[in-house]
């Protein structure tokens, strides 16, 4: 699925692409007929995104996608290709083309519908001043394992499997211990990294986590071998300790650590 630095990123594509034109919406599949009807002929006036959530507002509607775990956008120059395949959706504008494809959630909101939506989800690292002492606040008071309460986006909006597995890492964290067993100083800390990851995957449309000196090759841009501390890295060896990385599933996906720097 894809994580928060991903919907930031289409947001602000998409605000390059349409914004300030006149939009022709069509849904090729059938299934959004109703709602690119509502948004056919309308202006786009901004785009936003709040951890999995992606926005467009259109006058006093707000266009709501979350792209959960197949959900696609592509675009490019017109002419747009042929509809092909279930095509939910298709933005036509400025001389550009959206198509989405596969969305867990498509949807056209009112304001107070939207509200709603962002009612539900905790603070968003990617966002300007965001409630770090809501998402503290929400650890400190819960006996859930702090990696199930990274995935819940009512506690922080945007993160996913890969930087939960590795902001945990990076802070040799147990990711089995309670909340409420954390100091505040090192969730603060673990806030202010994840603050820093998360820009960076923004700006370079990738989840690099590992430090320059822990990866086997040391200089140039970092191989896919070398982004990542222990995600997907299940039976190699530790970067740091050599242990074997172990993983297990936890809060239904697939959590990945190390048992030594991480005990």
């Amino acid at each position: 699925m894809p994580e928060g630095h991903t919907i930031h990123r289409l947001a602000r594509r998409h605000a390059r692409l349409l914004v300030g034109h006149p939009v022709a919406a069509d849904s090729p599949q059938g299934r959004f007929e109703d709602g690119a009807r509502l948004l056919d002929g309308r202006i786009l006036e901004r785009t936003d995104a709040w951890g999995k959530h992606l926005f467009h507002q259109y006058g006093d509607l707000w266009l709501h996608v979350h792209l959960g775990l197949y959900g696609t956008f592509d675009d490019g120059v017109l002419p747009a290709p042929p509809a092909r395949g279930a095509l939910r959706l298709r933005l036509v504008g400025g001389g550009h083309w959206l198509e989405l494809r596969g969305p867990t959630a498509c949807e056209v909101l009112t304001a107070a519908e939207r509200k709603r939506i962002l009612a539900r989800l905790g603070p968003d690292p990617l966002r300007r001043r965001p409630d770090v002492t809501a998402f503290v606040t929400r650890v400190l008071t819960s006996r859930t394992p702090i990696a199930t309460l990274l995935m819940d986006q009512s506690v922080v909006a945007g993160i996913g499997n890969v930087y939960r597995a590795e902001v945990l890492y990076r802070h040799r964290l147990d990711p089995f211990r309670p909340g409420r067993d954390h100091d505040a100083a090192v969730l603060h800390a673990l806030w202010d990294d994840l603050v820093v990851l998360m820009r960076a995957g923004v700006r370079v449309g990738r989840i690099i986590t590992t430090r320059r000196e822990d990866r086997e090759r040391r200089t140039g841009s970092p191989r896919r071998e070398d982004a990542h501390y222990v995600y997907r890295r299940t039976g190699l060896p530790c970067r740091i300790c050599g242990t074997p990385v172990q993983d297990a599933e936890i809060a239904s996906r697939r959590l990945y650590w190390c048992p030594v720097c991480q005990s």
